[in-house]
């Protein structure tokens, strides 16, 4: 079975996305590789039938974002489902402030993940506990934050622009001939960045909102988040959710970033079964590192599977 690459629409969770595959292409196995939270949008990735066995390959990859991050209000999940809890003033912060703030969260780094999150502590869900009015320790995680780009500073998330398209290097920007891109209602006029920003697995962008406004100085909350690329899929080629159905699917290789060898039969038998071929030049493939993780087709095309490989 293929992969498909869906456009998440707001207000459903990357569960329910799953589920209403399972109808559309009339099978059980659907897997998808990043969560996306109710409020956010864009691109989910999801891997059909055999294909569910790639999802742990493909977990880990990078992940590219619009983030709207709104100043002056902090709620408790971070994020625009509200409510309020806390307002300030917001000061006239020129771009360059908010550049060097920016730039000071570009790198490894710990991060603080939401109390409202899926994590588990002691078989407990964080969001369960929160929503029955308690906190979990959820301790700071690794994470790394690739880039950040502030792409413009607004009275208020009404005035900043929701339509956009990408540049050359998959950088995504306002543009009146782009994508319209839906937003979640604003919880006030509060001044709002927009960001766009690239990040390794594991990042909560409705922490870095936090963590932003917090080095600004100001409670901030994220008011409105659109996934524009997860591995190799970016929005553009995503297939709206209730087309899903109509799609045909991409190839199990083309999603993966990993390095490929197109092995001859014996070959692929012999790393299928855990083995170390004596002669690691046999047949039609690259030199490896040792150890390293590489994806095996038969010369055909038609089967793959992933093996650590030793040079």
């Amino acid at each position: 079975m293929p992969v498909y690459v869906v456009d998440k629409p707001l207000n459903l969770t990357s569960h329910d996305v799953v589920s209403r595959a399972r109808r559309a292409l009339q099978t059980r196995q659907v897997g998808h590789t990043g969560t996306l939270d109710p409020l956010a949008s864009g691109v989910l990735v999801l891997c059909v039938g055999d294909s569910t066995k790639l999802v742990q390959f493909m977990e880990r990859d990078s992940k590219d974002y619009l983030a709207f991050i709104s100043l002056g209000a902090a709620t408790p999940t971070l994020d625009a489902e509200g409510p309020v809890a806390e307002s300030a003033p917001v000061p006239d912060f020129s771009a360059e402030q908010v550049r060097s703030v920016l730039s000071a969260f570009v790198g490894p780094q710990q991060q603080v993940p939401p109390q409202y999150s899926a994590l588990q502590v002691g078989g407990v869900r964080a969001y369960a506990a929160a929503r029955a009015g308690g906190q979990l320790d959820l301790p700071a995680r690794a994470v790394t934050i690739h880039e950040l780009t502030l792409l413009g500073q607004y009275a208020d998330l009404s005035t900043a622009p929701h339509s956009f398209a990408p540049d050359a290097d998959g950088r995504w920007a306002g543009s009146e001939t782009g994508l319209n891109l839906s937003l979640p209602p604003a919880l006030g006029d509060f001044p709002t960045l927009l960001v766009w920003a690239r990040v390794g697995s594991g990042t909560y962008l409705r922490s870095l909102a936090r963590d932003v406004g917090a080095a600004l100085g100001v409670p901030a909350h994220l008011s409105g988040l659109i996934r524009t690329r997860a591995g190799h899929f970016g929005l553009a080629q995503a297939t709206p959710l209730d087309r899903l159905g109509e799609a045909a699917g991409l190839s199990d290789l083309s999603a993966l970033s990993l390095p490929i060898i197109e092995a001859a039969p014996e070959l692929a038998v012999q790393l299928r079964q855990g083995k170390r071929p004596a002669d690691a030049r046999q047949g039609r493939f690259v030199v490896l590192l040792g150890g390293q993780l590489v994806a095996v087709v038969d010369g055909d095309g038609e089967r793959l599977t992933v093996v650590r490989a030793w040079a």
